[in-house]
């Protein structure tokens, strides 16, 4: 038998799994800030959401009062667009490590990506900071 074994993967193809590995990855933390961010927004608009519920039933409920539930959910929403940010940071780190740059991701999406969970945290943060 002349040639490779069927069992040995070509190396350039494993360092491209790697990196798309990479990515997913970076990706899965995307999608955990934004819902840690959501997160936040619905915590500190809970008040709201009693409120509307008791139109709903035609009973006067007492929203509760705001208190940690703002300072919380303000919390979140900065913690979940920090995130985003380490997660881009991590991945970049990552990407450098990995020995041959054989898979080329897009790294004008990836920022792109990273900025706009960003802003977004920053003006979810803004608009329940100025609604308090």
């Amino acid at each position: 038998m002349i040639g490779k074994p069927d069992n040995i993967v070509p190396k350039k193809y494993h360092d491209r799994r790697v990196h798309m590995a990479n990515e997913r990855t970076f990706l899965a933390w995307i999608r955990t800030s934004i819902g840690i961010m959501a997160f936040g927004f619905v915590v500190e608009r809970f008040a709201l959401f009693v409120k509307q519920i008791s139109y709903i039933l035609g009973r006067e409920l007492a929203p509760p009062a705001h208190g940690h539930s703002a300072l919380l959910g303000i919390l979140l929403v900065g913690l979940g667009a920090l995130m985003a940010v380490l997660a881009f940071v991590r991945y970049k780190k990552v990407e450098r490590q990995i020995d041959e740059d054989t898979y080329q991701p897009s790294k004008i999406l990836d920022a792109l990506l990273a900025l706009s969970v960003l802003a977004i945290g920053v003006f979810l943060m803004v608009y329940l900071v100025h609604s308090i």
